[in-house]
């Protein structure tokens, strides 16, 4: 399902590393000749790339940790959070830690198509067959050498076998349409006085989606993302 790595002893070891932080591999390839890759720890182009990521909120209790530990911290706490372990797990295994708000912006959404055969949702976020909307990339393993990897098997995508996509129905301001996300409305949405239950559940949209139920967020960790989302910095 995933371009996992090969050489079991040298994956295990780099997912028992994540695990402990709640994290996982979600798959990994090697850049070729047509690719423009940025720089590994060698500072010159990466020759293999490994997406860090998670499935459902396994990462919340670690991060939760690390936040009462760290009270000064307020303005982007998971970002800052995903960074140290990803960092510390990169300097492990001889690799480059990279996020996705580095600047300049790097390709994670397509790096992870291209790992794990994935594709948009109606709403953007890449849909899972297993986790559904409920999993994200926190960050990538860049190595100056290639890495073994498989070839992930065709997966299917949930959303082409959705007929009724409730997904684009329960949004009360119609944030996503044919025509695209309307930010604006959203977050206007979102800081208003209708916008409570997004506030406190999550997105109704998101919500709505009936795959990877078992990975959904809890509560308290979509209102977090939706309270990051809403906030002015």
């Amino acid at each position: 399902m995933s371009g996992h790595l090969c050489g079991e002893g040298w994956r295990l070891k780099i997912a028992d590393a994540l695990a402990a932080h709640g994290l996982v591999p979600r798959g990994g390839f090697n850049f070729t000749s047509d690719d423009r890759p940025p720089p590994g720890m060698a500072e010159t182009p990466a020759r293999a790339v490994l997406l860090v990521g998670q499935a459902g909120a396994a990462p919340w209790p670690h991060f939760m940790r690390w936040r009462r530990e760290r009270p000064q911290v307020r303005e982007n706490p998971l970002d800052i959070w995903s960074r140290e372990i990803i960092a510390g797990v990169a300097e492990r295994f001889g690799a480059r830690a990279v996020c996705p708000n580095d600047r300049p912006f790097l390709p994670f959404q397509q790096w992870a198509m291209r790992a794990e055969g994935l594709k948009p949702s109606p709403l953007g976020i890449l849909m899972h067959p297993e986790y559904g909307l409920w999993h994200a990339y926190r960050g990538a393993l860049l190595f100056d050498h290639e890495i073994p990897v498989e070839a992930f098997q065709k997966v299917i995508h949930l959303c082409d076998a959705c007929a009724g996509k409730p997904c684009m129905k329960a949004c009360p301001v119609e944030t996503y349409s044919g025509q695209g996300f309307d930010h604006p409305a959203c977050l206007s949405h979102v800081r208003g006085s209708t916008g409570g239950s997004c506030r406190t559940q999550g997105c109704l949209d998101r919500n709505a989606c009936p795959y990877g139920a078992a990975y959904r967020y809890p509560a308290e960790v979509q209102a977090f993302h939706m309270a990051a989302f809403a906030s002015p910095w």
